[in-house]
């Protein structure tokens, strides 16, 4: 129970931190790869599906379900769509679709990876030895 709180208290943080780099007019960041800050927007939303994901219980038989995965996805997408229309009123940034679906798959991957990894490692837990 401990973990969902943390999960969600993290999330609600990242989100803040989110918000606060959403409304800088420019962010000085040096350009290490092509398309970087689709990466970075990957990224970032992976986390903060992670954090959603973290804040449910998993379910029985053990570990997160892939229709807990997509929940905690629609949750970090619902929130890069509001990123993307806050970014409209800063000035010097423009909301990009692009942005919102890096958003969006780095949110998916992350999750589904962590659902799949959670049953198949609570799985081997649980059986049997022998």
């Amino acid at each position: 129970m401990l973990l969902h709180r943390l999960s969600l208290l993290l999330a609600l943080a990242w989100m803040v931190g989110l918000f606060y780099l959403s409304s800088q007019p420019h962010l000085d960041v040096p350009s290490l790869v092509p398309d970087q800050d689709k990466v970075l927007h990957f990224g970032a939303y992976a986390l903060l599906g992670l954090f959603f994901l973290g804040s449910l219980r998993p379910s029985l038989p053990p570990g997160y379900r892939n229709v807990q995965a997509l929940l905690a996805t629609a949750a970090a997408s619902l929130y890069g769509i509001s990123d993307e229309i806050h970014q409209s009123f800063v000035p010097g940034r423009d909301p990009d679709v692009l942005d919102w679906l890096a958003d969006t798959c780095g949110a998916l991957l992350a999750t589904l990876l962590l659902a799949w990894l959670s049953r198949r490692l609570l799985r081997k837990k649980l059986q049997p030895a022998g």
